[in-house]
């Protein structure tokens, strides 16, 4: 049996974020695991495969945003061969979270941060692998090969695996929601969420994933995207066009909510402008997911621009 599986993780709702179940005869590999509540999620797929949590050999993780890896504590715990594999930058932080934990109760508050990650748990650091940029790992009879992909965040890295011609992107090739997808006229986005997004970094990073000639990528937000040449097309026109909502902003002179509402309406009008170019269903969900990034999507440029301001002074 040699399967890759998606998993929808239940993350705020369905369709909004996923992990993926490896499978190569007995053993098994986890990419990406949501958050705490999403364990059960990715054990019960593990079940009905067949396997159980003694058959995981890795916990991947693209970076340590917890809609990526919030939930690598309590996973690794139950399942004890297992390794994670992480960015050098991203494993001082699932080995001790504190400081993780702290800046998402100051951007969430402690209400709801709970009530979307459950207790971050730190793992022992005998137990994480950092993979260096270009790194291979042979696993089954899969070698895969790691890629630093800054732009996103700094401590990313994407997973190219030859034998299905498939790279697992985290948030590096962005957002494709199922919602938006209708063949040719599917939609791609950027994500960039604070606190790393460099729009620079992140073409040079579209630009690494292609190089692999891998023809399609796992994304996190939401399931497979199978053409990935048209994919690196959108991604660097969002890119281009969220590089430019950073200059105008950045003109402006707005600071705090007025400076992250300016780049919320910019980005809003962007996608929205997308959907309907390409005749795609725009209901109440729909609006919703919309609303969801373009918020979190104006609060990284947001924090650019302000990282930027603070550095001429």
């Amino acid at each position: 049996m040699d399967k890759i599986r998606t998993i929808d993780c239940g993350y705020v709702e369905a369709g909004l974020a996923c992990a993926y179940l490896i499978v190569d005869g007995d053993r098994a590999i986890f990419v990406e695991n949501n958050t705490n509540h999403a364990v059960p999620l990715l054990l019960e797929a593990l079940k009905e495969e067949g396997l159980t949590p003694e058959s995981v050999d890795y916990i991947i993780i693209t970076h340590v945003h917890l809609d990526h890896a919030g939930g690598t504590g309590k996973l690794i715990s139950l399942c004890p061969n297992a390794t994670v594999l992480a960015h050098p930058k991203a494993a001082p932080h699932v080995i001790d979270p504190t400081r993780l934990i702290k800046s998402s109760i100051q951007v969430y508050g402690e209400e709801n941060y709970y009530k979307l990650y459950g207790e971050i748990l730190p793992v022992q650091k005998d137990r994480v692998r950092t993979m260096s940029d270009g790194e291979e790992l042979v696993w089954q009879k899969r070698t895969f090969k790691f890629l630093h992909t800054k732009g996103h965040a700094n401590h990313h890295f994407c997973i190219y695996d030859p034998l299905t011609n498939g790279i697992f992107t985290g948030d590096t090739f962005g957002i494709g929601y199922t919602l938006f997808r209708k063949g040719k006229d599917s939609l791609l986005f950027p994500s960039t969420t604070p606190t790393d997004f460099d729009p620079e970094e992140a073409i040079l990073s579209i630009d690494k994933i292609l190089s692999t000639g891998a023809d399609k990528a796992y994304l996190t937000h939401f399931g497979v995207w199978e053409d990935i040449y048209s994919g690196a097309s959108q991604m660097k026109e969002g890119l281009n066009v969220m590089k430019n909502v950073l200059i105008s902003a950045e003109k402006t002179g707005l600071e705090g909510e007025s400076l992250v509402g300016f780049c919320e309406g910019r980005i809003r009008s962007y996608l929205e402008d997308q959907i309907h170019i390409r005749n795609l269903p725009f209901g109440e969900k729909e609006e919703r997911f919309i609303g969801f990034d373009s918020q979190i999507n104006a609060q990284g440029i947001a924090f650019k621009i302000e990282r930027f301001r603070k550095s001429r002074k």
